[in-house]
């Protein structure tokens, strides 16, 4: 694996953050937990390679006493993005004195319950159709996900940070 390193988005790295959001989102908006986010217009954070190669982008939103992960995509799943990324999110939300760090996710999303339970987020909650609702918001979601299971409803995952 190559040694990955995390900063904050420039301009120039926007041409590779929108085509992640693309390759994940089918586009620059996401809806979670009722909400319409604008992917761009959010704090990112990428992942690079020794070549300055965007490998991954995570765009939160700050809230309270949280910092939520909107959305986290990676180039090549399973190489080392996802994780560099989720621990400098821990640390921004530490460094702005914040108590938790939070992502909804959707049901069919298996790799990443995996993902983040083993990471020590925690499920704090389930919105049985939220989904159904998000596809009113953006038609494109699609009625089935990973795995053949059909999408539906939104999981809520939660890290205690004090």
């Amino acid at each position: 694996m190559r040694e990955l390193t995390v900063r904050e988005a420039t301009p120039a790295d926007g041409p590779a953050v929108a085509a992640l959001h693309t390759q994940a989102w089918g586009g620059p908006e996401v809806v979670a937990h009722g909400l319409r986010y604008e992917l761009p217009l959010l704090p990112t954070l990428v992942a690079v390679d020794p070549a300055g190669t965007v490998a991954g982008a995570l765009a939160y939103a700050v809230a309270d006493d949280a910092l939520e992960i909107v959305s986290i995509a990676a180039t090549h799943p399973g190489r080392g993005a996802g994780t560099v990324l989720l621990a400098a999110a821990v640390e921004e939300a530490r460094r702005r004195g914040l108590r938790r760090l939070w992502l909804v996710t959707t049901n069919d999303n298996l790799r990443a319950l995996r993902f983040y339970q083993r990471r020590g987020l925690r499920i704090t909650g389930v919105e049985p159709g939220a989904v159904d609702a998000a596809r009113r918001l953006k038609p494109g979601i699609p009625e089935v996900g990973a795995d053949g299971i059909p999408l539906h409803d939104e999981l809520t995952l939660s890290m205690a940070l004090d």
